[in-house]
């Protein structure tokens, strides 16, 4: 099984620049070109959040047309820049997301690797948390199937990164995430966006971490003191692949795909014998 991971997309409306400089709707176009071109598909498409840049009806309609046409199944999250009223309103047809202004939060059933998605988004904020309730919701559904191979995704990231101006808008209440995960050796992977950047840590007994944008990316800078600031880095997504039949050893791993018209791929070997 694959499951294709994109986060952050940014979208704006026709002719607007995110932060005048990135062109999110083209670069969201490249990486669905990419994803396209692989040589096996996903068997669905997890897209964990910030999938508009202001939450505005006209970014998401411009979101429905482009992922239109990708095939399989797509799931869509929300981020701290997205509208939950908004989102629910352009795609009817994803029952999943639910009705009204309460957290989207759902599992995706019928495969190899269980996906439970949370909404860490709080309305009008850059940081996020789960709340008591939506964190009751998960260990329910975790107890409910204590032995499926699981992932947990959302938007903000529970751990630490190290970057300092994007830990400050984090997860408020990561430890009590952090006391359910542990509980529940079936959680393969915690996957969030939020940070821009590919990013993994153990964490709760697991592994957790961060996909890149399909736009811009965070600048890399660990410094306590280090401005908020972005770079034109080239647009990525991450693929997980989970093969328990055999071909793995049943646990998750992890693709970084760096999007961009890169030479190759060129062979390592001619009639058998490593070129030199």
């Amino acid at each position: 099984m694959i499951l294709a991971q994109l986060t952050d997309l940014h979208l704006k409306a026709e002719g607007h620049l995110a932060y005048r400089q990135v062109d999110t709707a083209a670069c969201l176009a490249a990486v669905l070109e990419h994803l396209r071109a692989q040589p096996v598909r996903p068997d669905l498409v997890l897209l964990t959040g910030d999938l508009a840049d202001a939450g505005r009806p006209e970014e998401y309609a411009r979101l429905h047309a482009a992922l239109a046409g990708l095939e399989g199944p797509v799931y869509l999250m929300a981020g701290n820049h997205d509208s939950r009223a908004a989102l629910r309103a352009a795609f009817p047809e994803h029952a999943y997301l639910g009705t009204g202004e309460g957290p989207i939060r759902y599992t995706v059933e019928g495969f190899p690797l269980r996906v439970i998605a949370l909404d860490s988004t709080l309305p009008g904020q850059g940081g996020g948390a789960l709340g008591a309730e939506q964190i009751a919701w998960l260990a329910d559904r975790l107890a409910e199937q204590p032995h499926r191979p699981t992932v947990v995704a959302l938007h903000h990231p529970p751990f630490v990164t190290g970057i300092g101006h994007m830990d400050a808008l984090g997860l408020a209440d990561a430890a009590a995430l952090a006391r359910v995960i542990a509980r529940h050796p079936q959680v393969e992977r915690v996957l969030s966006g939020h940070l821009h950047r590919p990013i993994a840590t153990r964490w709760a007994g697991t592994l957790a971490s961060t996909a890149p944008s399909t736009a811009h990316q965070v600048a890399l800078d660990l410094r306590a003191e280090a401005p908020s600031a972005f770079m034109l880095e080239p647009p990525g997504y991450q693929l997980h692949w989970f093969a328990p039949d055999g071909m793995g050893d049943g646990t998750v791993v992890s693709h970084t795909a760096c999007v961009g018209a890169w030479a190759g791929p060129f062979p390592f070997f001619d009639g058998g014998a490593l070129i030199d």
